[in-house]
């Protein structure tokens, strides 16, 4: 009996194939490393003011004389930093991103979430195998005995202020660009809900004069909302609301907003608070949701998918989703129509009318 032989597979064209991705990627810790370092030594901060020599900039940041040449060239290469000159006198300063993105001083600062990202995330997601494996988060939720990621980070008053910076940090370009984007015309007044410290009511306060805005969440957030709005000196066109969405429901608003909620819960519940939404709406109002809505082919916007992943670590049930998604839940809280607004980066606002 004959037995048949396997046809030679075609010769793999090595010299085509190129594993620069795949390095980059697989490696990608050491940039984002590098890129959080930097953040979280103010680097950025202190560059804002004026382009210093590696040497004024080892001294500020307290740095040993061994590397430090290395950290700043590598924020150079990555697109971080612009240097002129070399050696001994190289200066370096900021890209025009890095200044308005990443300078404290700046009300464009996102730089928060990346704050948060080296305090803890970055640690937590080492354990990402866990949570694929058994669906369960894996931060603080993991020791503790707490119902919601939310009991631990309002602990106390440093993680609560951390958490804060870094909700409105990833989300600063897009409130910015909303703010300025969307046809507030038919409307006068807008609410946050969830809004932490009141940077997206800034926004729109300090685009839209005609708009009374009002921040709302839980009570124990309430007094840095106000410091917030005080420091920009819009505490008459800007009010705190404190409560449970939950619990007690929503202020009635023509514009209500949710930045980066929806994405925390189960299916079931961001069902309920879109229906608080709709509920707290006139006719004619808008729901909008600012979160990195994920392509419907769920192919392109590598970021939403991540934060989707992201929220396997952080949360028991919270999940990203697809302008299909919302489109769908929208239709089935009792919405008539629905739109999809580019704004910046990896992140859109999807807008329910009622």
């Amino acid at each position: 009996m004959q037995t048949a032989t396997k046809a030679p597979e075609t010769p793999v064209q090595t010299a085509q194939l190129d594993p620069t991705h795949i390095l980059q990627i697989g490696m990608g810790y050491w940039a984002s490393k590098t890129l959080l370092s930097a953040v979280n030594f103010q680097l950025f901060t202190f560059l804002a003011q004026k382009p210093r020599s590696a040497e004024e900039i080892r001294q500020k940041l307290g740095l040993h004389e061994r590397s430090y040449h290395d950290f700043l060239d590598v924020l150079v290469a990555l697109g971080f930093l612009k240097r002129t000159g070399t050696d001994g006198s190289a200066m370096y300063q900021n890209t025009p991103e890095s200044d308005f993105f990443l300078d404290r001083n700046k009300l464009s600062y996102l730089g928060g979430i990346l704050e948060m990202s080296n305090n803890r995330l970055y640690r937590f997601w080492s354990d990402l195998d866990e949570g694929l494996k058994t669906g369960l988060p894996q931060n603080e939720l993991k020791q503790s005995g707490s119902k919601t990621q939310f009991d631990d980070f309002y602990s106390n008053p440093e993680s609560l202020k951390e958490f804060l910076r870094a909700m409105s940090g990833i989300q600063m370009g897009a409130f910015i660009a909303f703010a300025k984007q969307f046809d507030f015309s038919h409307y006068s007044t807008f609410l946050d809900a969830g809004g932490g410290n009141g940077a997206f009511c800034v926004q729109v306060a300090l685009n839209h004069p005609g708009i009374q805005c009002v921040n709302y969440d839980l009570p124990i957030v309430e007094p840095v909302a106000k410091d917030t709005i005080a420091h920009f000196n819009l505490s008459s066109r800007i009010t705190t609301a404190a409560g449970n969405f939950f619990k007690d429901g929503l202020p009635k608003s023509d514009v209500i907003a949710m930045g980066n909620i929806l994405h925390d819960w189960s299916e079931n519940e961001k069902l309920f608070l879109m229906k608080q939404a709709y509920d707290a709406l006139p006719k004619g109002g808008a729901f909008v949701v600012i979160e990195s809505i994920i392509d419907n082919d769920r192919s392109q916007n590598a970021f939403g998918l991540l934060m989707s992943l992201n929220m396997l670590i952080e949360t028991k049930e919270g999940f990203d989703y697809t302008f299909n998604d919302f489109d769908r839940w929208a239709h089935k809280t009792g919405f008539t129509k629905t739109d999809w607004l580019p704004l910046a980066g990896p992140t859109s606002a999807a807008i329910a009318y009622k």
